[in-house]
C-alpha cells in the first residue's frame, strides 16, 4: 500500500489512507508523525483496530495514561453503555461526563500532567449525531489582533473538572474517579508554545477559569468570548464516525468536543490518551474549593 495524505478543507486535519496502523514500520511511522505535527488531527478510515493494536499505536507517541485507578488498561470506553448493557441515564455519573464533553476542551488539563495526544476509534455509532468536532488553536492564535495577543502573553488560568461540570449543571463527588480528585487545580499558561513545532496556540477550554489578573466574573466572560470566537470556521473540522475509524489529535494545539445524539441509541468510542512530557505539560496545582479536603491558604492563588 502507498500512504496518501489528503488535507481537510480547514486550517487543520488530514485523512490518511493506504496505511495499516496495526503493522507500522518505522519509516511509515515517521511519515505519520510528521503529518500529525503538521495537521494536528489525522483521520484513518476503516482501520478496525482491536484494543491491543490501538494501545500499541498510542505507545508510538509516548507513555499511555492509565485512566482506571487500577491501571489495568491503556484504552478506555467513551460510551453511554453501562456494564450490564443498559444505556446511561441522566442520574448516572457516566451520563454527566458524556454531556460535559459536549463543551470545547483539551484532555486532562485538570490533572497535574496534561495529555499531549489522544485518539478515539469507533466501535458503535448512533444512526445520526454523535460526531466529534476539532478546533485549531494555532490558527485561532494567529487570527487574534496584536493587542489581544499581548494581553494574553504571560497570563495563566486554573483548570478544574469540578468547575466545568458544575457550569454544565452537574455535581460530582471527590473520589478515585479520574479527574475528580483532591490534588488541586493546575495553573496553566493560556498561550501554549508547542514543544515540538514551536507554534503558539490558545490553551484554555471549558475547564479553564480565574484568569490571573482578572476578577472571577470578568475572567469567565472573557474566556467564554475567547473560546467562542476561536472555535469558528475555517478553524473547525467535524468528523462523522463510521465503525472502524480511528482519529488521533494533538492536545497541545487543538480543542475538541462531542456533538449531541439521541441517548436512546448506543454510542461507543474506544479512547487512548498519551501523557504529556513533564517539561511542557506538568503544571503546579493549587487547592480547589470544589474538592473534598480543600484547605484555604495563601498558596491557593
Amino acid at each position: 500500500m502507498t500512504m496518501r495524505i489528503e488535507p481537510i478543507d480547514a486550517t487543520l486535519g488530514a485523512v490518511v489512507t493506504g496505511v495499516n496502523l496495526a503493522s507500522l514500520d518505522d519509516a511509515t511511522w515517521a511519515a505519520v508523525h510528521a503529518a500529525f505535527l503538521e495537521y494536528g488531527v489525522l483521520v484513518f478510515p476503516a482501520q478496525h483496530l482491536d484494543a491491543s493494536a490501538q494501545a500499541a499505536f498510542a505507545r508510538r507517541f509516548g507513555e499511555v495514561e492509565q485512566l482506571s485507578p487500577k491501571g489495568e488498561t491503556p484504552t478506555f470506553a467513551i460510551a453511554n453503555i453501562k456494564p450490564d448493557g443498559s444505556l446511561a441515564q441522566p442520574s448516572d455519573e457516566q451520563y454527566k461526563i458524556l454531556k460535559g464533553n459536549e463543551g470545547w476542551h483539551t484532555d486532562s488539563t485538570y490533572m497535574p500532567l496534561a495529555s499531549k495526544v489522544a485518539m478515539l476509534s469507533a466501535v458503535v455509532v448512533p444512526p445520526e449525531g454523535g460526531e466529534t468536532e476539532f478546533a485549531d488553536m494555532r490558527a485561532a492564535w494567529d487570527a487574534l489582533d496584536a493587542k489581544t495577543q499581548a494581553f494574553l502573553e504571560g497570563r495563566s488560568a486554573f483548570h478544574s473538572l469540578y468547575y466545568s461540570q458544575s457550569r454544565a449543571g452537574f455535581a460530582h463527588r471527590t473520589d478515585h474517579q479520574y479527574g475528580f480528585h483532591d490534588k488541586g487545580a493546575p495553573l496553566r499558561p493560556v498561550v501554549k508554545v508547542h514543544p515540538e513545532t514551536g507554534r503558539r496556540s490558545i490553551y484554555t477550554g471549558r475547564h479553564a477559569h480565574d484568569l490571573t489578573g482578572m476578577a472571577p466574573e470578568e475572567s469567565e466572560r472573557f474566556l467564554d468570548e475567547l473560546l467562542e470566537s476561536a472555535c469558528q470556521p475555517p478553524r473547525v473540522y467535524r468528523h462523522t464516525w463510521s465503525v472502524g475509524d480511528l482519529v488521533v489529535w494533538d492536545n497541545r494545539c487543538l480543542m475538541h468536543r462531542a456533538c449531541p445524539y439521541d441517548p436512546k441509541y448506543p454510542r461507543h468510542l474506544r479512547g487512548s490518551r498519551v501523557s504529556g512530557d513533564p517539561a511542557s505539560e506538568l503544571a503546579p496545582t493549587y487547592a480547589d474549593p470544589r474538592a473534598a479536603g480543600y484547605r484555604p491558604s495563601a498558596s491557593n492563588r
